[in-house]
């Protein structure tokens, strides 16, 4: 796998683990602590979220810009990585649950969400382009392709560990201060306390109280014990990214000086390589690298829901997996959020040499066709949601029921399933887009169209909140129906531009 890689490809991708284990924790608990933080019911919360996410990859052009102009990649990645930490540690401070203060505490949890996202956007697109440089050397130029989905398999490896690590802190929390984890109590709680609760959910509150523990014979006293243990363990799972964050820093200041600098190139060097293609060159690349930029917006509008929609699918609908540990319990939704990174390096060496058979047979599939593939393998994951999801109640049916039974949720293996073939999806699209990018974009421009990639990732997660305003009006299998369409769309439309986008390429 490693074999004529060049030597500083894995020290960028271990100093990219931080960033990916603080991601996924973010993925896996963001929109179940904001509602049960702040007794969001509709999609406030969902909008926050969708609002962080976007910024994530929007400031990348930000970064972007700021590295291109500066010449500085390294020393824009290192300020990345700290206000990221700094992010985090605003987030992993325990506030009061219930909020006395809401309008204080969303401001601050703002701004710390505001922090990580423009750290990322200094961070992530700059070490990309820095990637993609090891690659400009003719000894590696043909290994650009594997060389990023190595990338890519090696920033998952913290992402495995995140979900896990943010689930059991949190349990280990609630259980050392008397309580049971139950996933259905956090919002129960909240609607006891400002009195929403129907009268059915109030009966199966009282129930779950008596299961879990703490004191019964005052409903609302155990509703504000219950609701702040819980959320005081959420807090200190955004604590496990800052010593992740940390690790990240170490592990680039020590490869710093082993990896190339896109800053350090001459003028007469730049000018060089500009030379090498003439101005309609250049704007043919940047159309098409623009072409493909829109059409991924609908691609990642559907794949990011697995931190939304699918999230909520997991609490709401699903028989949730639980591993005891002794001293605390892997359970809850954001287990889930484990599998996607699991299989990303599981599945990275199985799609590499799937690559590598069909160019032994003489199938070359261009990077733009192995993009257009990934969409329609996509679109086969919602499919299997949305067959699996018909005849469940509505999310209006289950809230006044006051959640589902063991018995009435669907088998967890519909979720693991429909992971496994969105991260098959993803292993065509994501990685091999960025390849794309750093192969296509001119020299000049590489930190702004690495910029751009993840600004178009940006936009499609600006539309997240869609999801959840679909999630909670129509029948579940309607709202998955959305995403396959969504997904076939992305497919069409790059099979219409391929012919120009392998001339392009070339």
């Amino acid at each position: 796998m490693f074999k004529n890689q060049p030597k500083g490809l894995i020290g960028a991708a271990l100093s990219n683990m931080g960033e990916r284990f603080g991601f996924y924790i973010m993925m896996a608990i963001l929109l179940l602590f904001l509602n049960n933080k702040f007794g969001f019911t509709g999609s406030q919360g969902a909008i926050i979220y969708s609002i962080f996410y976007a910024s994530i990859y929007l400031l990348a052009l930000v970064g972007g810009i700021i590295a291109d102009k500066t010449k500085k990649y390294k020393s824009t990645i290192l300020i990345g990585l700290i206000l990221m930490s700094v992010g985090y540690l605003l987030l992993a401070i325990p506030t009061p649950t219930p909020v006395q203060n809401p309008i204080l505490i969303l401001i601050l949890t703002c701004l710390g969400l505001f922090s990580i996202a423009f750290g990322n956007g200094l961070f992530k697109g700059n070490l990309q382009a820095v990637v993609g440089q090891l690659y400009d050397n003719p000894q590696y130029s043909e290994k650009r392709e594997s060389g990023f989905q190595i990338f890519y398999m090696f920033i998952n490896i913290g992402a495995m560990f995140a979900p896990l690590m943010a689930v059991g802190l949190r349990n280990w929390w609630v259980q050392s201060n008397g309580f049971q984890f139950n996933a259905d109590l956090p919002a129960l709680c909240n609607q006891w306390i400002g009195g929403t609760i129907t009268p059915e959910a109030s009966t199966r509150f009282t129930e779950l109280a008596a299961q879990v523990g703490g004191n019964i014979s005052d409903l609302t006293a155990f509703a504000h014990d219950y609701l702040n243990v819980f959320m005081t363990g959420y807090h200190y799972s955004f604590g496990i990214a800052i010593f992740a964050m940390l690790i990240s820093l170490v592990v680039f200041v020590v490869n710093k000086q082993r990896l190339p600098d896109p800053g350090a190139k001459t003028k007469a060097e730049h000018a060089a390589e500009a030379l090498k293609m003439d101005a309609k060159e250049i704007k043919q690349r940047i159309y098409a690298l623009l072409a493909v930029f829109a059409v991924v917006i609908f691609f990642w509008f559907s794949f990011h829901q697995n931190g939304q929609t699918l999230t909520l699918f997991a609490d709401n609908y699903t028989r949730l997996l639980k591993f005891n540990l002794g001293f605390t319990t892997l359970e809850g939704a954001e287990v889930f959020q484990t599998f996607n990174p699991l299989f990303v390096v599981f599945l990275t060496p199985v799609v590499m040499a799937f690559f590598g058979w069909l160019k032994a047979r003489g199938i070359n599939m261009s990077t733009p066709k192995k993009i257009a593939f990934g969409m329609g393998i996509a679109a086969l994951g919602f499919v299997v949601m949305a067959l699996g999801s018909v005849g469940i109640p509505t999310n209006a049916e289950r809230e006044a029921m006051g959640g589902l039974s063991d018995a009435m949720r669907v088998t967890p293996w519909l979720l693991i399933g429909t992971y496994l073939i969105l991260t098959i999806a993803e292993l065509f699209i994501s990685p091999l887009g960025i390849a794309f990018v750093s192969k296509v974009a001119p020299p000049q421009y590489q930190g702004i169209m690495q910029g751009c990639w993840l600004s178009a990732t940006a936009l499609g997660n600006q539309l997240l909140f869609i999801g959840v305003i679909l999630y909670q009006q129509i029948p579940i299998w309607a709202t998955w129906s959305v995403f396959v369409v969504a997904c076939l769309v992305s497919m069409f439309t790059m099979i219409f531009m391929l012919k120009w986008l392998e001339r392009v390429a070339k």
